[in-house]
């Protein structure tokens, strides 16, 4: 009986991503222990922007930590995507997944550099950095959705295009009460700036999510 050598590198190199992004959410579990209750039920209750929005903002340990879990996920769920709908080569696979990773994080600070240069140029700093945090927790919180499907994804079901369009709609959902919130908080700020809320809105928010529907539409066909 001839023994078949199996590579194990693709595996491996994903569950360390996987159990990294974990290790970020449980650090930031333990260490802000109240806040962390207060988050894990931010869709379903607003306790948490009301309580941390104007204490210390964007820049906070709790927040750096939630959101390299959340890139570490975003990435690896986008590299399922590309594994599902592209097959590309496997010794290529976790380069692929750096690219993904370093594109998605440069993305994320160009867009909030251009958010607060916005707020600069309004003289609206402090407006424009509630209006980031509050962004910023939904989308974070949307990364509990990707750590779900990735472990599904690798592990249970492989290859999975139903997986993949569930967890997309419940991320747009939790995005979209995020973006409800922010609207109707800071409606005044956003009518009498309108014209250039649009022109981000189209350029930042929109152009992304029709660029990746037009995507899987195109290899689900």
């Amino acid at each position: 009986m001839e023994a078949i050598l199996r590579n194990q590198y693709v595996e491996d190199w994903i569950t360390i991503i996987l159990f990294s992004s974990i290790f970020f959410m449980v650090l930031a579990k333990t260490t802000y222990y109240t806040r962390f209750l207060n988050y894990i039920i931010l869709p379903f209750n607003n306790k948490y922007i009301f309580l941390y929005q104007k204490k210390d903002k964007l820049f906070n340990w709790f927040s750096i930590f939630f959101s390299i879990f959340q890139l570490l996920n975003f990435s690896l769920f986008i590299y399922f995507i590309n594994k599902i709908f592209f097959q590309f080569p496997e010794e290529h696979q976790f380069g692929v997944y750096l690219i993904i990773f370093t594109s998605l994080f440069l993305f994320l600070v160009i867009k909030m550099l251009l958010q607060f240069g916005n707020g600069f140029i309004f003289n609206a700093n402090k407006i424009i950095s509630e209006i980031v945090f509050k962004k910023l927790a939904y989308l974070n919180y949307s990364g509990i959705v990707m750590l779900f499907a990735n472990l599904i994804l690798n592990y249970v079901l492989q290859e999975s295009k139903t997986v993949i369009f569930i967890s997309i709609l419940l991320v747009f959902i939790i995005n979209a009460i995020g973006w409800i919130t922010t609207l109707r908080n800071h409606q005044n700020f956003l009518a009498s700036n309108f014209v250039y809320f649009i022109l981000y809105l189209c350029a930042l928010e929109i152009a992304p999510i029709i660029i990746v529907g037009n995507y899987l539409i195109d290899r689900s066909l």
